[in-house]
């Protein structure tokens, strides 16, 4: 049954297809995070550990909203690396095993990045889908990105 929300359907396609992106980016730095995770040694080694922990559980709920949001919007949600991978912005690097220095400016550039992709999904969800509940929500994503990135870049500093 499609939700009868005040948005077109066609809307309602373009709202999904962009939370279908953001599932797929978030699911990408939640795997980043999760190597960096098992891989990071050395100097600070327990301290980079507890915080790409803490990083990793705030993307958890994160995609676990991202998913839902998608099915109260009446989409499906993706569900496979092949399909995460086909939409993500994000770059991945196999077999590289960066330095805890080059871990974190890795993912300070990919919240940076996911950052300025969502205040333009946020434009084009309020502006141009008339979607505000879509953008508030978003918002709140891009939000905790800020924070991730400013922790981040507090630690290169």
């Amino acid at each position: 049954m499609k939700p009868q929300i005040g948005i077109t359907e066609s809307h309602l396609q373009k709202s999904n297809s962009f939370l279908s992106s953001i599932l797929a980016n978030e699911m990408t730095l939640y795997v980043k995070l999760r190597k960096f995770h098992w891989n990071v040694a050395g100097e600070n080694f327990m301290e980079l550990h507890k915080l790409f922990e803490g990083q990793y559980k705030q993307l958890e709920e994160a995609i676990d909203e991202v998913a839902e949001r998608i099915g109260k919007l009446g989409g499906k949600t993706i569900g496979t690396m092949k399909e995460f991978s086909e939409l993500t912005i994000l770059k991945e690097s196999p077999n590289h095993y960066p330095s805890n220095k080059e871990m974190k400016k890795e993912l300070l550039e990919d919240h940076e990045t996911l950052i300025v992709q969502l205040r333009k999904d946020i434009d084009i969800c309020a502006e141009e889908n008339k979607d505000a509940g879509t953008a508030d929500f978003i918002t709140g994503l891009m939000e905790q990105h800020e924070t991730m990135a400013w922790v981040l870049r507090r630690y290169l500093s």
